[in-house]
């Protein structure tokens, strides 16, 4: 359950007031459609086989869980979430698979065999620096990449890419996970964030075959659909969906603040409480400061 701090309050308000927020929280969550087996997501772009121990959540859920209770900015690119069945999204150990869609180009995977991992690192390790000064700038805490979690892997003959980064929030307890999985296919890629915290690697590794095995494009949407005379190809390779954006061919990020902040959308679970958007809904704007559980802030996240 979600363990709620509260303020300025005595033992009986304090018991009331959790319990209060917690039966809130709890009939929002309840209003969630979690749906199963074989799932169509965008215009037919791509098929979920939902995994045993995984539920699906459409676009409207998925929003919902990601704006109103993780705290996140809102996303209408946003396609659905596969969330684990063993974990309350309202729970501090929650996670999940985020999918968008973006269809900007066929990507060549040409590069992938000749990337140095490690000086790909470095590189976006500098251009960290510069897109958080641009974070700071804009009100929102400053960043750090502190490395791979998990270095990337492509399997040429899925034309599926993952990998993971560790970011660390300024003035913020413990990192955040950042594991990202690309789908390459005819038109563009289908893109899936987890969205977790660092503790929940080792459970994200382990279900890491079943999620990648799930999803996969629909029949004329995949890689080898592709037509040369009829399609566009992207202006980046399997380095530029690594990197973030697109690479110059010096190797540094284009538009470095922009591009890195857009790429680093929906990296945090902000679960450690209720957030800042749930106040009104579970509390109303006209509570007394010893009436009002007060709620930590969800972690930092990304403008849009």
């Amino acid at each position: 359950m979600l363990i709620l701090g509260i303020g300025n309050t005595n033992g009986q308000q304090d018991t009331a007031s959790i319990n209060q927020a917690q039966n809130k929280l709890d009939s929002l969550v309840n209003t969630l459609h979690y749906q199963t087996g074989t799932i169509t997501i965008g215009n037919n772009i791509a098929q979920v086989q939902t995994p045993d121990s995984f539920s699906f959540l459409d676009a409207k859920d998925a929003r919902f869980v990601l704006k109103d209770l993780w705290g996140n900015p809102d996303d209408e690119s946003i396609l659905g979430m596969l969330v684990p069945k063993n974990v309350s999204v309202a729970d501090t150990g929650s996670w999940a698979v985020v999918y968008s869609y973006e269809e900007s180009g066929h990507v060549k995977d040409d590069d992938a065999e000749g990337i140095n991992y490690d000086d790909l690192l470095a590189e976006m390790k500098k251009q960290t620096i510069a897109a958080s000064a641009e974070r700071t700038k804009l009100g929102y805490k400053g960043i750090e990449l502190v490395g791979w979690a998990k270095k990337p892997f492509y399997d040429k003959e899925t034309h599926k890419l993952h990998w993971a980064k560790e970011i660390k929030f300024e003035k913020t307890e413990g990192n955040t996970l950042n594991y990202n999985i690309r789908m390459l296919g005819r038109k563009g890629v289908l893109v899936m964030n987890i969205v977790s915290q660092m503790s929940s690697l080792p459970v994200v590794e382990s279900n890491i075959n079943k999620i990648l095995g799930s999803t996969n494009f629909t029949s004329g949407n995949t890689y080898s659909d592709f037509n040369s005379n009829t399609d566009k190809i992207a202006e980046y390779g399997i380095g530029g969906l690594i990197a973030g954006g697109v690479l110059l061919k010096t190797g540094i990020l284009a538009k470095i603040g922009l591009l890195l902040l857009k790429a680093w959308k929906l990296i945090a679970v902000a679960i450690a409480g209720a957030y800042a958007s749930l106040r009104k809904k579970l509390f109303g704007k006209k509570k007394k400061k010893d009436e009002m559980a007060e709620l930590p802030p969800a972690k930092e996240e990304e403008p849009k």
